[in-house]
């Protein structure tokens, strides 16, 4: 057994209470991503629809710019996790991380209320800077309530992936309902309140984290020796200087986007191989698996990610809304995904659980399959209903971007949360943090891609049903392709794992 593989298994695990057979600070950290994927869900309905009417005066032809900022910005915001994880990992401790990263955050969710293109660019990267700090530790925290060889760790990923999803779930709803009924019209939402929403939203999941953090019995607090705050206010200052940074590259994005994330993909790709050979061979391959399931990632969010963007646009533009009268909000279909979330989440883990008794519980890079496979059939469906249902008006039935969503849903469920599980087993064990931080930087990637292909769908004139269905096409095509590679792969995947289920 190798020194990574006995670190692994003796490290000492807190004795905690247990609440409905899970740690109690699952609970806790479940509540605390609640309030901050409120925070980013809030606001994802509406970027795009915000551009487009705030700065191209409501043209159309602002579409393809609106995807691509949208795009970046999420890119941006899983790029920044690398850093993130590094940070937390050697200089500040992952309590501290999530604390300061919950704070620069809420304070670019407040900028981006300014209807100034400048302030809500800024904005926007002050909003990256924070996530890097928070969104990858939160989930590596979870990791480190279980040993790596406890049958639960699947499931708790899954629970904890619900907390997501519940806060994403009710961040469209409310906001929606602030921007469209309380302080503006179906006609000129007032966006500015979407924002400020989610700002709060930020700061009671800051305060949650902070007032629960003691049921972590020292998980993930600082190291011995650096107690001190000068290294928190280090933090915020190297977080101030890489704000004008991240502002450039928003205001670059696309293809120069694109080239500056692959290298910092081909870098970690170094530096995560370099300290696999250091902790020994089994150590080393587990990390070439990891690296491989990356970029099938890439693949599933270039396409998945179109929720926020291109299906923004077809929601609002080419599905029938009209509901007997009732005007579906477009808000409405974000949360889509999450009631889809939060009813399968509990079945698929049960289903693992059921499996892994009888000795069928699917491999990791099986799962990852039917991921892609899942993501593919939703796109399989929007080629069926842009090609066969179009109506007299132009527009599919309202059904149809429903059930595309839940499709999708079923196929996050398979690859999603088993992903955050993956890289507490595989990473090497010195740099979890880091190996979380690419992990969300293969999704980035995904999602600079996905903002790319959602401009090139809407074209320069807008979004029409012949540029949905030849950019859909595409999609099904190459998701259906990485899925059926990734299962005749699998073989060699799971030989590379050493044992890890």
């Amino acid at each position: 057994m190798s020194s990574a593989d006995t670190h692994r298994t003796e490290t000492a695990i807190p004795e905690f209470k247990q609440l409905m057979g899970h740690p109690a600070p699952l609970w806790m950290l479940f509540m605390s991503e609640f309030w901050e994927r409120f925070a980013f869900y809030g606001i994802r309905w509406a970027l795009v629809l915000y551009i487009v009417a705030q700065f191209h005066d409501g043209s159309a032809s602002g579409q393809a710019d609106a995807n691509l900022t949208y795009g970046s910005y999420l890119a941006l915001v899983y790029a920044a996790a690398i850093f993130g994880g590094y940070i937390a990992d050697k200089f500040l401790g992952y309590q501290r991380s999530i604390l300061t990263g919950a704070v620069i955050m809420a304070a670019g969710l407040f900028m981006i209320s300014v209807p100034n293109e400048m302030v809500f660019k800024f904005g926007l990267a002050t909003i990256v800077v924070g996530n890097g700090l928070f969104k990858p530790i939160i989930s590596t925290i979870v990791g480190k309530l279980y040993a790596v060889s406890d049958e639960r760790r699947d499931s708790g990923f899954t629970i904890f992936y619900m907390g997501i999803n519940a806060g994403a779930f009710v961040a469209p709803l409310l906001t929606g309902w602030l921007a469209q009924q309380v302080f503006g019209t179906d006609e000129a939402p007032a966006y500015k309140y979407v924002f400020i929403a989610a700002g709060i939203g930020m700061l009671i999941s800051m305060v949650w984290f902070y007032l629960g953090r003691s049921q972590l019995k020292g998980v993930g607090a600082h190291a011995e020796g650096a107690e001190s705050m000068l290294r928190v206010a280090l933090v915020v200052l190297g977080a101030v200087a890489m704000i004008p940074v991240v502002y450039f590259l928003l205001s670059v994005g696309g293809e120069a986007l694109q080239v500056v994330l692959s290298t910092m993909f081909v870098v970690l790709v170094g530096m995560l191989i370099i300290e696999g050979v250091r902790e020994g061979k089994v150590a080393r391959d587990r990390t070439i698996a990891m690296l491989i399931i990356f970029v099938f990632n890439i693949l599933f969010w270039m396409f998945f990610e179109q929720a926020g963007s291109s299906f923004t646009f077809l929601a609002d533009e080419i599905v029938n809304r009209d509901l007997g009268g009732f005007i579906f909000p477009t808000a409405w279909f974000q949360s889509v995904n999450s009631v889809a979330i939060i009813l399968f989440a509990p079945v698929i883990a049960w289903i693992w659980i059921r499996l892994a008794k009888v000795s069928a519980n699917p491999s990791i890079p099986r799962k990852f399959g039917l991921g892609l496979l899942f993501n593919g059939l939703a796109f399989l469906l929007l080629m069926f209903v842009l090609s066969r249902m179009v109506g007299a008006d132009n527009k599919i039935p309202f059904w149809s971007l429903v059930a595309v969503y839940v499709i999708q849903s079923v196929g996050e469920l398979c690859l999603s949360p088993i992903g955050l599980s993956m890289v507490t087993k595989l990473a090497p064990v010195r740099v979890v943090g880091l190996g979380m931080g690419g992990w969300f930087l293969s999704t980035g990637i995904g999602n600079n891609l996905s903002g790319i292909f959602a401009s090139r769908v809407s074209g320069e004139s807008g979004m029409t049903t012949a540029s949905a269905l030849s950019g859909y096409t595409f999609g099904f095509w190459a998701l259906l392709a990485a899925g059926i590679v990734l299962f005749l792969a699998a073989p060699l995947v799971n030989k590379l794992m050493h044992g890890v289920k």
